[in-house]
């Protein structure tokens, strides 16, 4: 539960963005104490906060795109910061104007009534190797988008298929031959193999220097017992989590993970949905992933599989398997226990 603060406190708030910010501050009875917009610079937004430091009781920052700096200054310089969730907060809807000065009084006021919507701030010495191993799985992404390109040159010229693992080979060349005599192609060719590499070699070194400067905790550890879950979706499910424990059920979790279905119904009719979006991208990818390599491996999970898809579709039922994996992951982190499919797939 929130604190609700007191008549003689006094709370900040910052409506942040890309060059500036807009500084509110009121006290425990809603009273506008100061206003200002500020220039996103650190010492300037030190300096106005500083004649109120001694009664500033907490500061509210909105967890924007580039809230990192804000945050941490004002943690090291002995504030009380708590991070607004976007997603959660309502704007009231007969408002017939709205702006910067609005937006950051009243994340103050939610946060004096006790209501406001937080976010979970990451442990700064943590961060830039989560930041590294998401920056890896950018590269991935690119390699893949440059792989299945290269495939399509590859059929439609040649009427061939060539694997997604010999195109990314990096010491052995299986290309050359096909554009034999087609120098267009070839140039192609040889330009997307040469992206494909370099990105490859990018990628392992991001992955080796995650492992050198991190290993799993005990806690996360067992994640390894799950069948196809190796290292690097280990270490992602790890750090885009957290610690375990600041989420109170499982429901909480798999929702965290985007594996929970948004849907609004009303006397047992469906009256819309939610935003399907809400929650971590990473680790919604990552127990995707970790559904299709453990059907493979896991004689129960790939039955599973095949009995959902029967009713339903592939689709619904590889999402149905990644739920699963999301609450057995929530336990197996919260009790350190191994993976038991037993209990899951029964």
């Amino acid at each position: 539960m929130q604190q609700v603060y007191t008549s003689s406190a006094l709370i900040g708030a910052f409506d942040l963005h890309a060059d500036n910010n807009y500084l509110a501050i009121i006290d425990g009875q809603d009273q506008r104490i100061y206003e200002r917009k500020l220039p996103n610079t650190t010492d300037v937004v030190l300096s106005e906060l500083a004649p109120f430091k001694d009664d500033l009781q907490g500061i509210v920052v909105e967890s924007t795109f580039n809230w990192y700096w804000l945050v941490d200054t004002l943690m090291d310089e002995g504030y009380h910061l708590h991070l607004a969730n976007p997603a959660g907060i309502q704007k009231y809807k007969g408002l017939k104007h709205s702006n910067d000065k609005h937006d950051a009084f009243w994340l103050a006021h939610l946060l004096r009534l006790g209501i406001l919507p937080q976010g979970y701030i990451y442990p700064k010495h943590e961060r830039p190797v989560r930041d590294l191993l998401r920056k890896r799985g950018h590269l991935v992404r690119l390699r893949t988008s440059l792989i299945n390109s290269l495939q399509d040159i590859i059929y439609r010229n040649c009427g061939c298929k060539v694997n997604g693992n010999k195109i990314k080979a990096v010491r052995h060349d299986h290309l050359t031959e096909l554009f034999a005599g087609q120098e267009e192609l070839a140039l192609s060719g040889t330009v997307s193999k040469q992206s494909i590499d370099f990105l490859t070699t990018a990628i392992r070194r991001l992955e080796q220097a995650v492992h050198h400067k991190l290993k799993l905790k005990d806690e996360y550890e067992k994640l390894l017992s799950i069948p196809g879950v190796g290292m690097i979706l280990a270490l992602t499910i790890m750090l885009e989590t957290g610690t375990i424990h600041r989420f109170p059920t499982v429901g909480a979790f798999a929702s965290y993970c985007r594996k929970v279905p948004s849907v609004w119904t009303s006397n047992g009719k469906k009256k819309g949905k939610g935003n399907d979006k809400n929650g971590n991208k990473y680790l919604a990818w990552a127990f995707s992933e970790a559904a299709e390599l453990t059907r493979r491996y896991d004689e129960r999970a790939k039955a599973f599989f095949n009995r959902k898809a029967a009713r339903t579709n592939r689709m619904v039922a590889h999402k149905a398997v990644a739920h699963k994996l999301a609450r057995a992951a929530y336990f197996i982190m919260r009790d350190k226990v191994d993976y038991q499919p037993e209990k899951l797939f029964c």
